[in-house]
């Protein structure tokens, strides 16, 4: 299969301090080790380019990019709020970041690949229609989903997000929207405390308590989104990948390992090859462990590629 990974070098630019854990250094961890382990040299590279404007108001509204445009300082790191911060270059990158995906929704309806990796930072899931939170500017999985919709027709978009978050800006973007059905698996009780519980019927939510270890995430992924995937045939596939589940990870309590990663992987292939033409596109969500965000994005990527996980 072709898989195509799009990233971009001035992503360091979005730089929020030394103590922050969405730091620039994530994306170098997962571009040295798949240069290690050759799985970089077997994707298709590209450049992200920015989104517009209009691409960013599908689904943000032009006040909210107004806010964001009024924060940004001249110099130096200014707080949106306690853990998100921007810098003179932060809205450069994010747009960027959904620009990335844009650039993946492209490439897999214009048959220029199976499927797509976007390695790009801010990550986006917890962007609200109105608000910036949880380290995201803009929400890019929502931002690729709108525009496959306005560009391309796609009717039935499946945003599967495994992340030790929820991704409550997706569905504060999607809820009760018959055409995008969201899967989201999620330590919980956890931040960020909204639509935990949302009983939307698009939104199959999957909450995991602290200490969930693969084989009991694989169970409740398959018990739960599987059965919802199949009744909707998604004609696209989108997935926010969060890797912040993983064992070794500090902010949280799941205990996936890169094998888990490979596995759900797997699954979104499977249900792009049979329902949406293998049409599927990956952002980049959490993951704040240097080495283990690397070989788990490895296994992701093997499993996208087609090869075995050993």
């Amino acid at each position: 299969m072709i898989t195509a990974y799009i990233t971009h070098p001035d992503h360091p630019r979005h730089y929020m301090g030394p103590e922050h854990p969405e730091s620039p250094q994530r994306l170098d961890a997962i571009r040295a080790r798949l240069l290690r382990s050759g799985i970089l040299q077997q994707t298709m590279q590209s450049e992200a380019i920015e989104a517009s404007a209009a691409q960013l108001q599908r689904v943000h509204p032009e006040t909210h990019l107004r806010t964001l445009e009024r924060c940004l300082p001249e110099q130096g790191i200014v707080p949106i709020d306690g853990d998100t911060l921007i810098t003179p270059d932060s809205l450069r990158i994010a747009r960027l970041a959904a620009g990335a995906a844009i650039k993946g929704i492209d490439r897999v309806y214009r048959h220029q690949a199976d499927n797509v990796f976007c390695a790009m930072r801010p990550p986006g899931h917890h962007a609200e229609a109105n608000d910036a939170m949880g380290f995201c500017l803009y929400n890019n999985v929502a931002v690729a989903a709108a525009h496959a919709r306005s560009e391309y027709g796609a009717r039935r978009v499946a945003i599967l997000d495994f992340d030790v978050h929820q991704c409550n800006g997706t569905i504060d973007i999607f809820q009760n929207d018959p055409g995008v059905l969201i899967c989201t698996s999620f330590q919980y009780p956890f931040y960020p405390w909204r639509y935990l519980d949302c009983r939307a019927s698009n939104i199959v939510n999957t909450p995991l308590p602290a200490g969930t270890d693969g084989p009991a995430f694989r169970r409740a992924i398959e018990a739960s989104w599987l059965p919802a995937l199949h009744h909707f045939k998604p004609d696209l596939v989108l997935v926010s990948a969060g890797f912040d589940a993983h064992r070794e990870d500090p902010l949280a309590e799941l205990c996936l390992g890169d094998e888990d990663f490979y596995w759900v992987s797997r699954l979104a292939v499977e249900i792009a090859e049979r329902y949406a033409q293998r049409r599927l596109v990956t952002v980049l969500e959490g993951g704040y462990a240097g080495d283990a965000l690397g070989r788990s994005t490895e296994a992701y990527l093997k499993a996208l590629l087609g090869l075995p996980f050993d």
